[in-house]
């Protein structure tokens, strides 16, 4: 099997997934560390380390394919990040019918000769992506957001902890979140384990009296862009100074972003974030690449055209 992507894809560290299917008895190759990515089965199960510092991402999709292993295996990650959505991996294996078992995030047990059952399930909505209209709502309007739940165990839930940190007002409803816009004060927070919340940050920030400090931010090198420098390089545009003091910190200092030309980085989330910013700008704001949003929310500017309409 050949794995092959195009654009930012092609900067994803790819080694560390290609080291631990071999560990497990497949042959992969990624070329030069990244993709494309030769792989041929199958995997037999064994044990196996990799490295969990960088994304989550590699050991969900391990743990969602070592189950139906003819060996059990024994998976043993180092400087787990996002566990939150490794909670997640689990759930939906046990629905599905295969079991998992961890000891706190470091060692995973996975029987092998396991099978997966067809079951009905209810696809949660995506945090990630609602976050976004969220910040819209809380620096330009009133926004509800259905759907969603705070209740589920997706990490990107904290955003509603960041709008209250910020002086936004949040409504929790069984299926639905409102936020209606208040003067935003400069709050902390670590976004260590849900670092696709920066670009929703820094919307926050931006809008905020003061100075924000985001932690986590070592994380945003290895997205579809450098999502740290992006986001400095793109607000400075905007008249909003971002700065990275540390390596894993980050500051916005708010004020009232002006109009002008900016790049998305053909990342969906710089995009997104971009354009909601601009929703405060005093002239008008040009994303250039916007397209990208289609990766995650076709539908974006639409939904954030209405959700937004007459907030101004």
């Amino acid at each position: 099997l050949l794995i092959e992507g195009e654009g930012t894809l092609l900067h994803r560290p790819m080694q560390t997934v290609a080291d631990a299917l071999r560990q497990l008895g497949a042959r992969a190759e990624a070329t030069g560390g990244r993709l494309p990515l030769t792989v041929c089965g199958p995997l037999r199960g064994g044990e196996a380390r990799i490295d969990g510092s960088v994304s989550s991402q590699f050991a969900t999709g391990l743990l969602l394919a070592l189950p139906c292993c003819a060996e059990e295996t024994v998976l043993r990650l180092s400087d787990a990040v996002s566990t939150p959505y490794l909670d997640m991996t689990i759930a939906a294996a046990e629905r599905f019918g295969a079991a998992i078992f961890q000891r706190d995030y470091a060692e995973f047990y996975v029987p092998g000769g396991q099978r997966y059952r067809a079951v009905d399930y209810t696809i949660e909505g995506d945090w990630s992506a609602a976050a976004m209209l969220l910040a819209a709502g809380a620096v330009a309007g009133e926004v509800t957001v259905g759907g969603i739940s705070r209740l589920s165990r997706q990490a990107d839930t904290r955003f509603c902890e960041a709008l209250a940190r910020a002086g936004a007002v949040v409504v929790d409803e069984a299926h639905a979140v409102t936020v209606v816009r208040r003067p935003l004060r400069a709050f902390e927070f670590d976004a260590t384990d849900c670092p696709d919340l920066f670009p929703a940050l820094a919307v926050l920030g931006a809008a905020a009296e003061g100075t924000t400090v985001l932690r986590g931010a070592s994380r945003l090198r290895h997205k579809e862009c450098d999502r740290g420098a992006a986001l400095r390089e793109e607000y400075g545009r905007l008249g909003i100074e971002i700065e990275m003091p540390e390596a894993d910190v980050m500051t916005v200092r708010g004020g009232a972003p002006r109009g002008g030309r900016v790049s998305a980085h053909g990342d969906h989330r710089i995009a997104m974030s971009l354009a909601a910013t601009a929703l405060r700008a005093d002239a008008p704001v040009t994303i250039e690449g916007a397209e990208c949003v289609a990766k995650s929310f076709p539908e974006f500017f639409e939904q954030l055209e209405r959700c937004t309409a007459g907030a101004k």
